[in-house]
């Protein structure tokens, strides 16, 4: 599978081609519910999306160190290194790290906006000293960079039938739709890491602290005012949903199928931990291998109708003669 993608994107050089096997791996062992997604874009446009991942990813490692062998010194300079090796990449296209390789080829490729991988790197680097949010406000600023602009890189992948503009506060607006989902999921294994994602009036307001999470995560018991505000975080990240979904009917209808599959996946994750009943601190919700297989199974359907439509409408152009283009509905 990763031959055929790398040939169908034109991908020759035998380097880049295991740098781009290298960011598939990433994404494959690291981002189930993305990885599965992707399987539903056209094969030319997967191996962008994987280095997309793995370059994320590789940074997002540097600053986690889950098994805490780096101090927050060396972490930052890991982080500053691969700064500065994605600035080399990006201007040269050659690079002695793998995932910077691959991306620097995806961003020409795409012409993405090198300023969206600065801004990334600069949420990034603040998971080194900021340890909570307290406020939404404030909350934004780090997912524009955590979260925003990887929807934003995505965008010149997946194509649209809009002009680009009108698509990327939608794009946007995923990108951190998926990102609250995964700081809800996550808010237990966050804050053993000594983080807080939920904004602190939110969880003020229903009479939540730092010292009340670290005591539900360390005992296992419940408290009503968690369970509150943990629902009001789900409802905010929903809201957010909302404001993302008029999006994918902007985009290239091949790629309308892994998004609306992502769309769902993550969405689910939301369901899993109302139905869990808001228990994220003791453990982590998850979405059930059949809905999964359910979710694939529809975006195979729709990949394939999809690809009917798109030959009906190659059909009706060409048997429509020169200079006559036919419209087929969106949908």
């Amino acid at each position: 599978m990763t031959r055929r993608e790398l040939d169908a994107a034109g991908v020759t050089d035998p380097e880049l081609r295991a740098a781009y096997a290298r960011c598939r791996q990433l994404n494959a062992r690291h981002g189930k519910t993305y990885f599965l997604a992707t399987r539903l874009l056209p094969l030319e446009r997967r191996s962008a999306v994987h280095a997309l991942y793995g370059f994320a990813r590789w940074a997002d490692d540097i600053v986690d160190d889950l098994d805490q062998h780096r101090t927050a010194a060396e972490r930052d300079r890991l982080l500053r290194q691969l700064e500065s090796d994605l600035t080399d990449g990006l201007r040269t296209g050659a690079g002695d790290e793998p995932v910077v390789r691959a991306v620097a080829d995806t961003a020409d490729r795409y012409d993405i906006d090198h300023a969206l991988f600065a801004d990334f790197l600069t949420s990034m680097r603040a998971d080194l000293t900021v340890t909570d949010y307290p406020t939404y406000a404030a909350l934004q600023t780090y997912v524009h960079g955590s979260a925003a602009v990887i929807g934003l890189q995505m965008l010149p992948v997946l194509g649209t039938v809009t002009p680009r503009h009108e698509a990327e506060p939608h794009a946007a607006a995923l990108g951190v739709a998926f990102q609250l989902t995964n700081f809800l999921r996550d808010v237990g294994e966050d804050l053993d890491r000594g983080r807080i994602y939920l904004p602190g009036n939110l969880l003020a307001a229903h009479g939540v602290d730092r010292s009340l999470l670290e005591w539900s995560r360390r005992t296992g018991r419940r408290d009503a005012r968690i369970h509150a505000a943990l629902r009001a975080a789900e409802a905010m990240t929903r809201d957010v949903y909302q404001r993302a979904e008029p999006g994918i009917a902007m985009l290239d209808p091949r790629v309308r199928p892994c998004i609306r599959a992502a769309f769902a996946l993550y969405g689910g994750i939301l369901d899993a931990i109302a139905e869990q009943d808001y228990t994220v601190l003791h453990r982590r919700a998850v979405v059930s291998r059949r809905r999964r297989a359910a979710t694939a199974a529809t975006g195979v359907l729709r990949v394939a109708g999809a690809r009917w439509r798109g030959r009906t409408r190659h059909r009706a152009v060409a048997a429509s003669g020169p200079g006559v283009e036919w419209k087929g509905p969106v949908r």
